[in-house]
């Protein structure tokens, strides 16, 4: 029995071998198994990271921008433009003789009419030239007196032969020369009094002294030597023009005799009835625009020259028009732009041919449609075609839609989500939440 224990325990050890070597080999498999799960998952979710962060780049590389619609602009019966109110005459006044203020009589504001004095100059000098040029004058008027006399002696004595022809003829052309510096001496004397006559200065026209740059005492020089030395400025300010400029559109409308009037900040609810008096019949090319000139009666004198104005000009207009604010304007070499976004949410440049300028705002004349987006604070990068978010900014109300205007579209939506970029983005731009 013995001997049989001893030949089952070599068997019986390497069966145990067996089973010790199988089951290292299974936990050793195991392990690589987990291994490889374990590896597997992490490159799924670093993936899955370097998917996500690549959605981000993209997303974040395309541009949000703010967008709005073109106003339109209430319907009107009139042309409303700014206009500058002038003088109906203006002129600087100069002296014409050299001097010194001797007295001055009407201030600024005061109302003088034509021919009325306004100042007086001290002319010494041209006095006592024009005392020298009569005493020349008397002088030569008794040589002239006495070349007569001796004339006449001699012709008579050439009856009788008493005097040769020759001393005839001498008598005869000294009386024509002294006849001849008589008449130099009455020009010297008349040249003198009207240049002492300028020693008073008279108004030119019924006006309004609206500057006096001299005093009493002031030396003055005769001519036009710039503004240091005007004397006085006299305007005529009934009536009172206003010179203002017309889009070339409305040119066609504007002729001699339309209904005008202004309004002024300055007197609320008030209206200045004029007319207009005449244009330039010629459109400016620098401006595109129609010179106007609207006269307005100002017997009160509430107008004043160099005022601002609004000029209301009855040509009947009627229809929708567009206003786009000013920061919505691309300026490109090729003229001015406006980015319109289409449904793709891709930006489109569109040129614009503009009308007034109301300040915070311009008319469109043309390029622009009331259901277009419209790209606010335009960055000067932007192009055509390019691919951006939007944001719709609330529309700010500029007078009531006319009737018959389709009301503004929504923003505008891309064409499908796996299209475009953009596709998933709700309208200002954000990742809209699942």
């Amino acid at each position: 029995m013995s001997e049989e224990f001893h030949n089952a325990s070599p068997e019986r050890a390497q069966g145990q071998q067996a089973r010790s070597k199988s089951r290292l080999f299974l936990t050793l498999l195991l392990v690589a198994l987990v291994l490889v799960v374990l590896g597997g998952i992490t490159l799924l979710q670093r993936r899955s990271q370097f998917n996500a962060l690549a959605k981000e780049t993209e997303t974040l590389s395309i541009p949000t921008v703010s967008v709005t619609h073109p106003t339109v602009e209430q319907s009107q019966e009139d042309l409303t433009l700014p206009g500058t109110m002038q003088a109906y005459v203006e002129t600087p006044i100069y002296a014409r003789t050299n001097g010194y203020l001797k007295k001055w009589y009407f201030d600024i504001g005061s109302r003088v009419a034509k021919g009325a004095l306004l100042a007086e100059i001290d002319t010494p000098e041209v006095d006592q030239q024009l005392s020298q040029a009569r005493a020349d004058l008397n002088t030569a008027k008794a040589n002239t007196a006495l070349s007569e006399t001796t004339a006449a002696r001699y012709t008579g004595l050439l009856a009788s032969d008493s005097v040769s022809k020759q001393e005839v003829d001498n008598t005869t052309g000294d009386l024509a020369a002294k006849r001849a510096t008589q008449n130099s001496a009455e020009a010297n004397v008349r040249r003198l009094e009207d240049l002492e006559s300028f020693k008073n200065i008279y108004a030119p026209f019924s006006g309004v002294i609206t500057r006096r740059n001299v005093d009493i005492g002031n030396l003055i020089n005769a001519g036009n030597g710039g503004t240091s030395q005007q004397l006085f400025y006299l305007s005529q300010i009934d009536p009172i023009r206003v010179y203002v400029s017309v889009p070339e559109l409305y040119a066609p409308s504007i002729h001699t005799g339309l209904g005008a009037y202004l309004v002024l900040a300055q007197f609320p609810g008030r209206r200045f009835e004029g007319r207009v008096v005449r244009t330039a019949n010629a459109i400016d090319q620098a401006s595109r625009t129609l010179l106007t000139e609207v006269d307005v009666p100002n017997k009160t004198g509430e107008l004043l020259p160099g005022g601002y104005s609004e000029v209301h000009l009855e040509v009947k207009i009627s229809g929708a028009r567009l206003q786009v604010p000013v920061n919505a304007l691309l300026f490109r070499a090729e003229g001015l732009r406006a980015v319109s976004i289409d449904a793709d949410h891709k930006t489109h440049l569109k040129p614009l041919q503009i009308g007034r300028d109301y300040g915070t705002y311009l008319e469109v004349l043309q390029g622009l449609d009331p259901n277009d987006w419209i790209v606010v604070n335009p960055a000067d990068s932007l192009d055509e075609g390019q691919q951006v978010n939007v944001k719709e900014l609330p529309q700010a109300s500029k007078g009531p839609v006319p009737a018959g205007a389709a009301p503004p579209p929504a923003p505008p939506a891309p064409a499908g989500n796996a299209g475009a970029p953009g596709g998933n983005k709700s309208q200002n731009g954000s990742t809209p939440k699942k």
